[in-house]
């Protein structure tokens, strides 16, 4: 069972590295968001699209297990979003930072509902294989992390354990 130091740390890197996310774009222009930092990379708005995407799945792959017993969570999605990664560049800095807030705290007040023993409950995917809801919800804050490194121009410190070896390229034309 998930030890309530483990629950605090959550938390706090939650709020921490989504706080810090969140400074650094608000502190961007439209045009900053709109250029990618590298060439063949993600804008900041398609990058932060993505964050709204990714959240919304593991959030309804951590709901999944909470539901069953180790359930595989290929192809679950979770809600769509209200600007998919294509439409990013069109929508505004205010627009992806208000999803980004709204994706974030639909998370929070699940997180709000779960009991120390949920922690441990697990999910399957083929990407990244079994992990706990612990873990998963782990995923959220090093994800931001990797994204602020990207954003800023950096090559992340976090990484990504897929089972493949390899991160898929997830880009997707633009609209």
């Amino acid at each position: 069972m998930a030890e309530p130091a483990q629950i605090e740390e959550l938390w706090r890197k939650m709020e921490e590295e989504r706080g810090r996310l969140l400074a650094i774009l608000e502190a961007m222009s439209e045009e900053e968001l709109e250029s990618s930092p590298k060439p063949g990379e993600w804008t900041a708005k398609e990058q932060m699209a993505h964050l709204c995407e990714m959240e919304a799945a593991y959030r309804a792959w951590v709901e999944k297990a909470l539901e069953e017993d180790n359930p595989n969570v290929d192809g679950i999605r979770g809600e769509p979003v209200a600007i998919p990664v294509e439409r990013a560049n069109q929508a505004t800095k205010e627009e992806l930072l208000a999803e980004m807030r709204r994706q974030r705290q639909k998370t929070l007040e699940l997180m709000a509902r779960l009991r120390p023993e949920d922690y441990d409950r697990k999910a399957t995917n083929s990407l990244f294989g079994t992990l706990t809801v612990l873990q998963w919800l782990r995923s959220y804050y090093r994800h931001d992390r990797m994204h602020i490194d990207q954003i800023e121009g950096r090559e992340p410190t976090y990484r990504p354990r897929f089972l493949s070896g390899q991160e898929p390229d997830q880009r997707r034309p633009r609209a």
